[in-house]
């Protein structure tokens, strides 16, 4: 989801280590993030080569269109479906922002003609693999619907 603004020395080796010792990442290439889905089902966890561990939840405007239209020939304006799409977003959000920022996660969100999604993201040092590890597992424990 993010785009991989340098890649660390230190990231294949962790991508390595990671794929080996957690179960059910996303395919990806080397240079991308790993994904992996938290257990609410609207919240990812990725790991990007540069360093950072992003939690992620956000929404796709198509589906978000259709779901929103319940099947009537009505179509929403671009205006009153980001509304709605953002309303959503928060509520999803509001469940877990709180202890994502006390936790040290900085908060951005991003929208463009496809998604919009919310990016709680903090830098992590890839050379740490058991701390990084256990923020991993952290973040999998806090994301229970």
């Amino acid at each position: 989801m993010n785009d991989t603004n340098s890649i660390s020395p230190h990231w294949h080796e962790a991508r390595s280590s990671l794929l080996t010792d957690i179960p059910g990442w996303f395919e990806s290439e080397e240079t991308e993030p790993l994904t992996l889905s938290l257990p609410d089902e609207d919240w990812l966890l990725e790991v990007t080569p540069d360093g950072r561990l992003v939690c992620v939840a956000g929404y796709d405007l198509d589906d978000m269109k259709s779901m929103l239209s319940d099947g009537t020939p009505e179509d929403l304006g671009s205006d009153e479906l980001a509304k709605q799409v953002k309303f959503f977003l928060q509520q999803t959000t509001s469940k877990y922002r709180r202890r994502l920022v006390a936790e040290g996660f900085t908060e951005r969100i991003e929208m463009n003609d496809d998604f919009v999604a919310a990016h709680f993201e903090q830098a992590i040092d890839l050379k740490s693999l058991s701390d990084l590890r256990q923020k991993i597992f952290t973040c999998q424990s806090w994301f229970h619907p």
